[in-house]
């Protein structure tokens, strides 16, 4: 096969800052003549970077749609790439933009209108998961054996990823960043709520039209560095702590190194600050991050990318390409934000039978409603080696299971680790040619994960982003 290749773009809507990339991947079949196809990308190229925008609010709970929307399209004029030309990427909404009235609507507007890609809102996890891709950090840390901490700091959020050997091995967030105090003309203009709930135990706390200068301000940020580097070196264990957004650090090995992106790693890395045209603390937060004396008995490494780390990992490091050997009704494509329920095979084959119609029950009873049925994706781990009796009796538990509940609407969607996707697909058909059926492979997701499925390529692949959902609340 000649190379492909295809656009993609990412947006990422934060709580200060909007911007966008244009790439362009190549695939290509690295796989042998003789050899089952395999499509991998071999070239990533950023096309176009948009300059760093203020994120447009038309009020304190609204998300000006229309200004994001004149944004991008104004990008896409520069990048002299038309909307309808983009087949993947992501859109993600971020720290606390991701709280917003009107959150979901914007992402899954622009998502329809920006062209074909497939739309990730980020929750705070997959945020600093996809801003450790962005930064470069996953990517170190496939280089040497060391446990390193990627801290993606914005105006709202610390989102933390924890890595080795490539893989994230547990997350957190916090509520550290650089517009949780704004100021205007030398006076505290605001506050956000969770340092509003840090100071509910002072005597006599911070308030909107104290100076700017106010040693409170100081002792703030000092407190936010201080509960970063608590949860860095495994010492933060209250869970109703004001500065937690969700869950306890849920890595399980020490951390030797740190990795800073996010706009106030700009000011730690770069001396960026000048650049910033935001009146917060976010410059005196990256100075005392540099001079927190806890901090320095970690390793610290530069990232490849500080302010556009998070839109850089949406644009060019989140999609996959799915194996060559699958089956797809075209007519069900592209499909979005389908959740995903792991359906364990390393069982007796004579159990299959069994082992889908209990997948099956237990997604049912996730992922449905009495009212409304939605589509789901059973993926099929640990399958064992399945003789073609085996493939024929694996196909016909599928149908018996799920070809009462399939429509166009709620497909058949089968997710293999293995090189299984195009024969059991294939059976499934010659045994019920009137399904609709999505079978594909070379992908790995987790129940809780969804995923978006594009639409076929030329080369017979399809494009997949794997994501965890959710807008998180103040």
């Amino acid at each position: 096969m000649k190379t492909e290749k295809i656009f993609s773009a990412g947006i990422d809507i934060g709580t200060s800052t909007t911007k966008m990339v244009v790439s362009s991947f190549l695939l290509k079949n690295v796989a042998g003549v003789t050899h089952v196809p395999r499509i991998e990308i071999i070239e990533k190229t950023v096309l176009h970077q948009s300059p760093i925008i203020k994120t447009p609010f038309i009020n304190k709970e609204m998300i000006d749609m229309e200004k994001i929307e004149q944004f991008i399209f104004q990008q896409y004029q520069l990048a002299q790439i038309a909307p309808a030309d983009i087949s993947t990427g992501a859109i993600i909404i971020t720290g606390e933009s991701a709280t917003k009235g009107n959150a979901s609507e914007v992402v899954h507007a622009i998502a329809d209108t920006a062209g074909h890609f497939l739309v990730a809102t980020a929750g705070p996890d997959l945020e600093g998961i996809i801003a450790a891709k962005g930064a470069g950090t996953v990517q170190q840390s496939k280089n040497n054996a060391k446990v390193i901490a990627n801290i993606d700091i914005g105006g709202g959020t610390a989102n933390i990823a924890v890595m080795q050997f490539g893989e994230v091995i547990g997350t957190c967030t916090l509520h550290v960043g650089g517009r949780l105090i704004e100021f205007q003309n030398g006076i505290v203009h605001s506050i956000s709520p969770p340092i509003m709930k840090l100071m509910e135990k002072w005597s006599n706390p911070l308030k909107v039209g104290d100076s700017a200068e106010d040693a409170r301000v100081t002792q703030l940020i000092q407190e936010m560095v201080a509960t970063l580097a608590m949860t860095l070196s495994g010492q933060l264990t209250d869970e109703e702590h004001p500065l937690l957004l969700g869950h306890l650090p849920t890595w399980d090995k020490p951390v030797e190194a740190v990795v800073f992106s996010g706009g106030v790693a700009a000011c730690i890395y770069e001396n960026d600050c000048t650049k910033r045209q935001y009146d917060d603390i976010g410059e005196r937060l990256a100075k005392n991050l540099l001079q927190y004396e806890q901090l320095q008995s970690f390793l610290w490494l530069k990232p490849e990318e500080t302010a556009r780390a998070t839109v850089t990992g949406a644009g060019t490091q989140i999609t996959e390409i799915s194996g060559a050997t699958i089956q797809v009704d075209a007519d069900v494509l592209p499909l979005k934000n389908v959740p995903v329920f792991n359906c364990y095979m390393d069982t007796d084959k004579n159990k299959f039978d069994y082992t889908i119609k209990t997948a099956v029950e237990r997604a049912n009873a996730l992922f449905s409603t009495q009212e409304n049925r939605s589509p789901f994706a059973l993926y099929f781990s640990q399958l064992p080696y399945l003789s073609f009796q085996d493939v024929h009796t694996l196909s016909k538990a599928i149908l018996q299971h799920l070809a009462t509940r399939s429509s166009k609407e709620i497909p058949i969607i089968i997710v293999i680790q293995s090189d299984y996707a195009k024969v059991i697909g294939q059976t499934i058909q010659a045994l019920n040619p009137t399904v609709h059926i999505i079978c594909i492979d070379q992908i790995k997701v987790e129940t809780g994960d969804y995923i978006d499925i594009g639409e076929v390529l030329p080369s017979g692949v399809v494009p997949v982003v794997v994501k965890t959902l959710a807008f998180h609340s103040k």
